[in-house]
């Protein structure tokens, strides 16, 4: 049986190398909490692209829209209007929350959208979806701005460099509590 002259010397390089990997696997010092970070955010635009399957669930998208806003309306950041540019564009079933016809049935989600309107977030819904639940211009709110296409919207947005966010809004099953 004829063997390679470096056959002998292969197991020795990988009990080595597994030798030296060992440190590796030894577990990290423990730290008595994590760390924050403050990152230096600037100037951010951009586009909340609202499509949900339930106008019941808009409650819970605008709790997005409230985790991207909040901590940069507020100190260190402290961002004004003209600092960051905020677009939800409507286009799913949650555009029946902003007809007129609907306020009172979804007068929170009004109410908090109004807020968010009032500090330059912009609010606009598909013409193409405006179309086909039946509505026009005037059964929308006041703080609605209607679009040709919610598609060529998306693009065009993007194309001028706003970050694209899409929420997730599952039905709830558990609690915090029955989770932690």
């Amino acid at each position: 049986m004829h063997t390679h002259p470096n056959t002998r010397l292969w197991p020795r390089a990988v009990l080595a190398a597994c030798l030296s990997a060992v440190p590796l696997l030894a577990p990290w010092p423990a730290q008595a909490q994590a760390t924050f970070v403050q990152t230096p955010y600037k100037n951010p635009k951009v586009l909340f692209d609202f499509y949900l399957d339930n106008p019941a669930k808009m409650g819970a998208a605008l709790y997005w829209l409230r985790s991207f806003v909040n901590p940069l309306t507020e100190a260190p950041y402290s961002f004004f209007n003209d600092d960051m540019s905020v677009i939800v564009l409507l286009h799913g079933t949650e555009l029946v929350t902003v007809a007129k016809k609907n306020e009172a049935k979804y007068e929170e989600v009004v109410q908090r959208m109004r807020y968010y309107a009032g500090q330059g977030v912009k609010f606009k819904v598909c013409g193409l979806a405006l179309k086909d639940f039946g509505y026009t211009l005037a059964d929308m709110q006041p703080f609605i701005e209607v679009t040709p296409s919610a598609m060529t919207e998306l693009v065009h947005w993007q194309n001028q460099g706003y970050g694209l966010i899409t929420p997730q809004v599952t039905d709830k099953r558990f609690s915090i509590e029955e989770i932690r």
